[in-house]
């Protein structure tokens, strides 16, 4: 199944990567598009903290540089989960702000951008597998799990050892004190 985890990954990658680099050389053709989400973005950043900077070429950037970064890391199997949540996190804004096709009057538009709009739900998807896949591995719920009963099962076996020797050294008493002797 290794294989096709590695195959399936780098595939799923390839538009990130790809598409990261090329908006990150040339942001400027998306400015535009971005514009509306990233005004309804500016000022959550700037609650988050003041020195986040809010004009949309430099979100256009980062968002690429994101992209590219997390491409590259799920292609090569570096931190997959969370390389594959931050894409995902990545792609609504773009899906958003790229694919409006709730706005488009004009049919041909409106289908192209609901097509395009789909295929991110469906990349969004394979993000969301992609981060919750273990790679056949228990997940960190089953391995905190079975520590906890093992520690129990542990501790159990610890108290029940003494006892077990209380019980014998009270019946080697009594038995030794009935031998004669």
């Amino acid at each position: 199944m290794k294989p096709v985890r590695t195959l399936a990954r780098v595939m799923l990658s390839g538009i990130f990567v790809v598409s990261g680099a090329r908006n990150l050389q040339h942001p400027g053709r998306l400015v535009e598009a971005a514009k509306p989400v990233t005004d309804r973005a500016a000022p959550l950043l700037q609650n988050l903290h003041p020195r986040i900077p809010t004009d949309t070429a430099t979100l256009v950037r980062a968002n690429s540089a994101t992209q590219l970064v997390g491409g590259l890391m799920l292609a090569t199997g570096k931190f997959t989960r969370p390389a594959a949540l931050i894409l995902a996190g990545t792609l609504v804004p773009v899906t958003v702000a790229g694919h409006p096709f709730w706005n488009n009057d004009d049919p041909a538009a409106k289908n192209n951008n609901q097509i395009h709009f789909l295929k991110n739900l469906g990349l969004f998807g394979g993000l969301l597998l992609a981060a919750a896949d273990t790679e056949g591995k228990p997940g960190l719920r089953w391995r905190a799990g079975h520590r906890i009963n093992h520690s129990r099962r542990s501790v159990q076996r610890a108290v029940r050892t003494p006892r077990r020797d209380a019980k014998i050294a009270v019946r080697s008493a009594a038995t030794a004190r009935r031998i004669p002797g």
